[in-house]
């Protein structure tokens, strides 16, 4: 494992401890990468791992007592650096990366042209923290903790980063336009890699899972099938790990031992009844609904309609104040990340709903949640935010959310438009009820449009504008995309 946290560390806030491995017969390196915990150099980020991940490998097949495979693990930073190797370099003969993606913009640090706010603000501030201890800056040190601590980082984190770690990858990320790919790092693994055996792990309420369902295509594509494993986790939570499995997944390949044909190769948890599914779940129908409101969709929470089998229609009017915007809460992008109950939520005036009927018998959600709709908006931006809930005894349990920017003055004419949501596979029971919830921010898991047209970095601010929103539902349709689909 190569990563920047502090070896100690050995990544064990979602994996069993290295001894763990070591007990079961495996030799276990868990290395600082350049420039963090106690190695030397200056440390730049992804750019560094490719060389530096090559000499690493090497060393390790060199290493006398063991065998000469070599398998490599980690999530998150620990995930990339298993796919980052110089060419030539010798490969791994199995490796098992978790919640990461090799696209920088699209899987580390934006989606729907709108950056990560508190997640990658928080990661970054994080990263220049370590960059002040090592360089004995107890002051800035704490300057950095204690906005973290007191959540004063959603305010001044980004003259934090300007202060303490101008020249760091997370505030590279945040000068970047993240609804264009220019400018950002995509990287590609060397020749032969996502051929080599492989355990994707996942988790459904993870801001990686893009990273993670597009390596599965990018492998399928060489002519391989992965190991896939999607939980029902956040990036920090696992609830339980899977340390048993990829440790059957390395006795399998770096072994020669039996154990590993007793795990299915693809499995989803399902989010809703906990079943494991396979990839090619089949879908029930339907999977279209249409939206219908009589204009008091942001009014009344029970007002709006999600028509399986009808025709939608009508207008439904959305205002911003930024001086209350509505609130991110859960999901893949929340500081509180996974599954949360939102009635309070869409209690809020500034928040659409559109509800289904009760089920008249269970209903299969497998893929990835769109919806398109004609809308235009009275400044020149706006953000669409959603979120699938299902109603439960009464309650609105989120299910999967997503977000889409808008910037120009093209804002103000009617245009059709598709907002993408995370995936998931979560199974609704016979009486129960699904809901599309719309708001036009969803703070702070992304930033505060100010409807100016500028790219916004932060809170609400003096300049920033009430929205309106015009919301055109003849034509509005949410439908479910395969799970392999990719929205850019």
């Amino acid at each position: 494992m190569r990563q920047p946290y502090g070896r100690a560390i050995a990544s064990t806030v979602t994996y069993a401890h290295p001894r763990w491995y070591a007990s079961a017969g495996y030799a276990v390196a868990v290395q600082d990468v350049r420039g963090r915990g106690d190695s030397t150099g200056e440390f730049s980020g992804f750019a560094q791992e490719a060389a530096d991940g090559a000499v690493a490998m090497a060393w390790a097949r060199s290493l006398a007592y063991a065998n000469g495979r070599v398998g490599t693990y980690g999530f998150s930073y620990q995930g990339l650096t298993q796919l980052l190797l110089s060419p030539g370099s010798p490969l791994p003969d199995a490796l098992a990366p978790a919640m990461a993606g090799l696209d920088e913009r699209l899987h580390w640090a934006s989606e729907g042209g709108a950056h990560w706010w508190a997640l990658g603000l928080g990661w970054a501030l994080q990263l220049a923290a370590e960059t002040r201890r090592r360089a004995g800056d107890e002051r800035g040190w704490h300057s950095l903790r204690q906005s973290l601590e007191g959540g004063t980082f959603l305010r001044d984190g980004l003259a934090l980063l300007q202060q303490h770690d101008p020249g760091g990858m997370g505030l590279g990320w945040l000068t970047l336009d993240p609804a264009s790919p220019a400018g950002w790092r995509r990287h590609e693994p060397p020749e032969g890699l996502l051929r080599q055996p492989m355990l994707l792990l996942g988790g459904w309420h993870d801001p990686h899972l893009g990273g993670v369902l597009d390596l599965r295509a990018r492998a399928r594509a060489a002519g391989t099938e992965p190991w896939l494993r999607i939980e029902a986790w956040s990036h920090l939570n696992w609830a339980g790990g899977l340390d048993r499995l990829q440790l059957a997944f390395f006795d399998r390949h770096l072994r020669d031992r039996d154990g590993l044909e007793a795990h299915p190769r693809e499995a989803l948890a399902d989010l809703g009844s906990g079943i494991w599914r396979g990839w090619h779940a089949e879908q029930a129908e339907p999977c279209r609904w249409a939206l219908r409101s009589n204009g008091l969709a942001a009014i009344d929470a029970a007002e709006g309609r999600l028509l399986p089998d009808g025709e939608g229609g009508g207008v439904v009017w959305l205002v911003h104040d930024p001086w209350r915007p509505a609130p991110g809460r859960g999901g893949h992008l929340g500081l509180d990340a996974g599954p949360v109950a939102r009635t309070d939520l869409d209690a809020r005036a500034d928040v659409a709903c559109f509800t289904s009927a009760p089920l008249s018998e269970p209903l299969l959600l497998a893929g990835r949640p769109e919806l398109e709709l004609e809308l235009s908006c009275d400044q020149d931006g706006f953000d669409l935010c959603g979120a699938l809930s299902v109603i439960r005894q009464g309650r609105a349990w989120q299910l999967s959310t997503g977000v889409i920017r808008t910037l120009g003055p093209h804002c103000r004419r009617s245009q059709r438009r598709q907002l993408s949501l995370q995936p998931l596979v979560a199974t609704l029971a016979a009486g129960e009820q699904l809901r599309l919830s719309l708001a036009a921010s969803a703070w702070p898991q992304v930033s505060v449009n100010p409807g100016t047209g500028d790219c916004p970095l932060g809170p609400l601010g003096p300049g920033h504008r009430v929205i309106t929103l015009e919301l055109q539902l003849s034509e509005a349709c949410l439908s479910l995309l395969p799970l392999d689909s990719r929205a850019d």
